[in-house]
């Protein structure tokens, strides 16, 4: 189903669920939304896969582009064995599931892997699961794209579960092939951990969170870890600090903390509080995100800090205005350089819409682009974006009735192609993969201008090395009747 979008009002049933097992262990927030759009932009929705519970899977996770330009995630629950599935999805809506978790007795394999994919420049997928496996707290898994799984690690496997237990949060994979991640459980605290898994599987605790008044650090982990371009780690904790709610904090990728931010620290919390969405680094250095609550208005913000601690508040959300409030999720910043994100209440429909898709610049100028109906509408939950290197926006959606357990969908917000490398940073003559889409008839790579070798893989796979002489910038493929950019800087590692 397609549906044109002229900037008018329109009333297109969409849901927006955000994946949150976060402060009631096992449930999932759904925010319903039935959308409607101001845009200054024609836009294209279109569902390509409606999820059928049993046999695909219950409440997908956000999607990751492989390399073969189809989709893949993550079901938590449902599925052949009721614990949950690996799926791909290709462009047109083809749907085909590679895995259903406890198919190992005793579910060896782990069960709920609610935190979704990320894919390494090996071609395999990573990730986690919240329960099962060999001790009960959940399984660290490597899965290839035709559904072979290998379970890298099994929490509990320590005395008391000092070494964590079920993980929410997606893996992050630095320059340096390490995995990193946290567990929301366990610990010397119990309260949850950072941890490494190194690329030869040894698997490191390198920092314990704590509880309310046992210390300043945080808890309840429920967004994945980034690398910035200084090479440190970066997270935020939903819960917990001076004030109870949540940190921004630094890592070194040898487990030393640092608490940048603490949430309302400043008079009325008009710096906001709850974050749960996570941070994305904007090509300007800094770090974005939002948070659920807090503001001058009480219903949430979008807030900017810079590496070593700067923190601004760029927007704050109104519960009774038409720019949505409390946004849960996270932001993704796109090619046009503006972030996306969405609120889960309020828009255009007043205090009983159920929230808003939004585009923001990074000097704090929001514009509403969807409102969602709520009340009347079709039950949808959309999961983060991601944008594709078609230019379109990917998502997921979670639909709370027994009937429908979800769909996948695209939007098309007229963005042009780019192309994009895995890994973001690397050394001189370190590998890289480039993932696009029409590749085939490629005559030209350069790193920040610098010409590269390369091998033509697919029309979505480009193999290269970094060229000696190469500098950070921007990487470029040359095609047919067109230069392809890089949706962000490549870093050059010295």
């Amino acid at each position: 189903m397609t549906q044109d979008y002229a900037p008018v009002n329109f009333a297109a049933c969409s849901t927006k669920r955000i994946a949150k097992l976060r402060l009631l262990k096992s449930a999932i927030l759904a925010f319903i939304f039935c959308a409607a759009a101001i845009s200054s932009r024609a836009q294209t929705y279109t569902t390509l896969f409606n999820f059928t519970g049993t046999t695909a899977g219950y409440n997908p996770s956000p999607l990751v582009q492989g390399f073969n330009g189809n989709f893949y995630g993550t079901t938590m629950s449902d599925g052949a064995n009721g614990a949950g599935t690996v799926f791909e999805i290709g462009a047109s809506g083809q749907e085909k599931t590679i895995y259903a978790f406890c198919s190992q007795s005793n579910c060896l394999d782990g069960k709920s892997p609610g935190a979704g994919l990320i894919q390494s420049t090996n071609g395999a997928f990573y990730g986690t699961t919240m329960w099962g496996g060999a001790n009960g707290g959940g399984t660290i898994f490597k899965i290839t794209p035709s559904g072979k799984l290998t379970t890298l690690y099994n929490f509990c496997s320590q005395a008391a579960c000092y070494d964590g237990a079920t993980p929410e949060a997606a893996l992050l994979q630095t320059s340096s092939g390490n995995f990193y991640g946290t567990t929301y459980f366990g610990g010397k605290a119990g309260w949850g951990t950072v941890f490494k898994l190194s690329a030869a599987g040894v698997f490191t605790t390198l920092y314990n969170f704590c509880y309310l008044n046992e210390c300043t650090g945080g808890f309840q982990s429920t967004a994945p870890l980034i690398q910035a371009g200084n090479g440190n780690l970066y997270g935020i904790l939903s819960a917990g600090g001076d004030t109870g709610y949540g940190i921004i904090f630094q890592m070194s990728p040898a487990g030393a903390l640092t608490t940048l931010h603490t949430f309302c620290s400043q008079a009325s919390c008009t710096d906001g509080g709850g974050p749960y969405g996570g941070l994305v680094q904007g090509s300007n250095g800094k770090l974005y995100g939002t948070t659920s609550v807090g503001g001058s208005h009480e219903a949430g913000t979008v807030f900017e800090i810079t590496t070593d601690g700067k923190f601004t508040t760029l927007y704050n959300f109104c519960t009774s205005c038409t720019d949505g409030n409390t946004p849960y999720a996270g932001l993704v910043q796109a090619t046009d350089g503006d972030f996306y994100g969405a609120t889960s209440g309020g828009g255009s429909y007043g205090p009983d819409g159920a929230g808003t898709i939004f585009q923001i610049t990074p000097a704090g100028k929001l514009t509403t682009l969807y409102s969602y109906c709520g009340l009347y509408c079709d039950p949808e939950t959309s999961t983060t974006l991601i944008q594709s290197t078609n230019g379109a926006f990917y998502g997921a959606t979670i639909q709370d009735y027994e009937a429908f357990a979800g769909t996948v969908y695209r939007l098309s917000m007229g963005l042009a192609p780019f192309v994009e490398t895995l890994p973001a940073s690397a050394k001189v003559g370190a590998s890289v993969i480039i993932l696009g889409n029409n590749l085939t008839g490629t005559t030209g790579v350069t790193f920040n201008g610098t010409p590269a070798t390369f091998t033509v893989i697919s029309s979505t796979e480009i193999k290269t090395t970094v060229p000696a002489g190469a500098t950070t910038g921007t990487v470029q493929v040359t095609v047919p009747g067109d230069i392809l950019n890089s949706n962000i800087a490549f870093r050059v590692i010295p």
